[in-house]
């Protein structure tokens, strides 16, 4: 009767243990494939061209930065004008990615956060193989020199391209 309780016991505890993992790793799937889902479609060439056209800065984020790993990175160009940000490449999918303007390039974690006060942000980015950001103000794009990609969830640096 012990031995029976006792393998009953055991097997209650695997159970919850593989369930809970199971539980663990599709509550991870779910925080990586949502943006993913819901992202809106890349610009077109045409949109991409008229912001390309009228920028005063261009600038190429590269996957082998310092701060940057296999599951936060950003690859392409980014083209900046006072009115509109346009990206052609693609950026590791995650949630709450934001485009912050710094005075400082930076490569990691710990050196954003260290400038992220004196940064503006200049929006959302919800879309991983290019965009454009409208500026809602005009933005004198000579008093910065980089752009940063970083995830405000998870306070995770992501890429940064330096323009000038």
């Amino acid at each position: 009767m012990k031995s029976r309780r006792r393998r009953k016991r055991k097997l209650n505890i695997v159970n919850v243990l593989t369930h809970s993992i199971t539980l663990c790793i599709g509550f991870i799937i779910g925080i990586y494939s949502l943006p993913i889902m819901v992202a809106p479609d890349r610009p077109s060439n045409d949109e991409f061209l008229e912001a390309i056209n009228g920028a005063q800065f261009d600038a190429v984020f590269v996957k082998d930065l310092q701060g940057s790993d296999i599951l936060h990175w950003a690859k392409g160009q980014i083209s900046l004008s006072n009115k509109k940000i346009a990206f052609r490449g693609k950026i590791s999918p995650g949630p709450d990615y934001k485009l912050y303007l710094t005075k400082k390039f930076v490569q990691t974690k710990t050196d954003f956060l260290k400038i992220k006060t004196q940064s503006i942000v200049i929006g959302e980015i919800k879309s991983f193989n290019g965009f454009i950001i409208p500026s809602k103000n005009e933005i004198d794009l000579t008093s910065y020199n980089s752009v940063v990609i970083w995830c405000e969830s998870f306070s995770q640096f992501i890429s940064a391209a330096k323009y000038q």
